[in-house]
């Protein structure tokens, strides 16, 4: 049985967190961010905030024997106004690299947010334990993946035998840039987001930049990319660009250059994959801006632009692949390690067939693992863009 005397407290700090690009410090522990303070404090945007702040692709990772582990923390839940209660974020308990357990924190603070005015309401609530028992009594390498899409603040680690930082490892570091549907949207848990499944399949470290909502070709977002160490870098662009309607074809090319010339600035021979949208009928052909749609009792999405409006220079899934496809092959005539990626080949026609959006636009449990999967056969194996090299 263990008592207060049996446990072991060990602070938490950034030696035991890969996949967090920054750590604040709160009244409660610590919060990992996945931008760094100097480029949130170039953001003003509410939503972009609350992306970075939550945790995907970030684990607490150590070596230890201990057979229980405790982890305080206090999350941060959204409630949409109208739409049906979301389940709470889920940890995923990795031992040695095989999945061991998955629990959830039911306390915390809750956000609610008015998808139809923009407005949010914060109200504070206490702070939860999430425990694993059963750990095999032998020295072993713990990783505790943090929830995809509830910002999380790390309040106490206990363990019943010392915890010490994991060995660094060798494998090759995999730096990923998108939008929600890289972020994780409703993927069954933080190891389950496609980008997890691949980089688990391709044993890789992964630093997750997808962004909810905000992969908007932002100059920030190009610095802080050009700034972290990587061995491996891909970014995916179009669908947020599209579904907020921010810019014209005009404004794209130039800031698709100048995100690329940005990166290759830190990383002027690092494997560079530009990954263009997976299939969302919806605005294939159809510009933005997207709009949520509540009469139903559940969360759907509708292409609110006109077909008409592509002459005008209005961007669509269509144009952007086409255009990415042409930039890219322009560089890389200069660029031998800059690859191009049609995102048709991750969740295309065939996959929408048998594996429809459920609102419209983002992926589901199901095809979060078949896009991981895709990514990892055409990017990771023998002839892809992260081949492995020869040893």
């Amino acid at each position: 049985m263990h008592t207060k005397d049996n446990w072991i407290t060990t602070p938490i700090t950034a030696a035991l967190l890969r996949g967090a690009l920054d750590v604040e410090h709160t009244e409660h522990g610590v919060l990992p961010h996945r931008l760094p303070a100097w480029a949130r404090a170039q953001n003003t945007d509410g939503q972009l905030a609350m992306a970075e702040s939550q945790p995907s692709g970030v684990r607490l990772v150590f070596r230890t024997r201990a057979t229980v582990i405790e982890l305080d923390t206090l999350p941060t839940k959204r409630v949409y106004v109208g739409a049906p209660p979301r389940p709470d974020g889920l940890y995923d308990l990795l031992v040695d690299g095989r999945p061991a357990g998955q629990d959830s924190v039911r306390a915390g603070n809750t956000l609610t947010i008015d998808m139809t005015t923009g407005s949010t309401e914060r109200r504070s609530g206490p702070v939860g334990t999430l425990r694993f028992t059963g750990l095999p009594d032998r020295g072993k390498d713990v990783e505790i993946w943090l929830p995809h899409n509830e910002t999380t603040e790390l309040v106490a680690l206990r363990t019943d035998a010392p915890v010490e930082p994991a060995p660094d490892s060798d494998r090759r570091v995999w730096l990923h840039h998108g939008s929600s549907i890289s972020h994780g949207s409703d993927a069954a848990g933080p190891t389950a987001i496609w980008p997890a499944v691949a980089a688990l399949l391709a044993d890789v470290e992964l630093i997750n930049l997808g962004l909810g909502g905000s992969a908007l070709l932002d100059p920030f977002t190009a610095r802080t990319l050009r700034d972290t160490p990587a061995d491996l870098i891909s970014i995916k662009i179009g669908i947020n660009l599209v579904n907020l309607d921010v810019m014209r074809l005009r404004a794209f090319t130039p800031a698709v250059h100048g995100f690329l010339d940005t990166i290759r600035e830190g990383h002027p021979d690092t494997p560079l994959l530009v990954v263009s949208p997976i299939l969302c009928p919806m605005h294939e052909d159809t510009p933005g801006p997207s709009a949520p749609d509540l009469s139903e009792g559940h969360l759907r999405f509708a292409a609110m632009g006109d077909p008409a409006e592509k002459a005008s220079g209005k961007l669509t899934l269509r144009v952007i692949r086409d255009e990415l496809a042409r930039i890219v092959a322009q560089r890389a005539e200069k660029d031998p390690n800059l690859h191009h990626l049609d995102g048709l080949r991750l969740y295309g026609e065939a996959d929408a067939a048998e594996l429809p959006l459920p609102d419209q636009l983002h992926p589901d449990a199901a095809t979060h693992r078949l896009i991981g999967e895709h990514f990892a056969e055409q990017v990771f194996a023998t002839g892809g863009a992260f081949t492995p090299r020869s040893r």
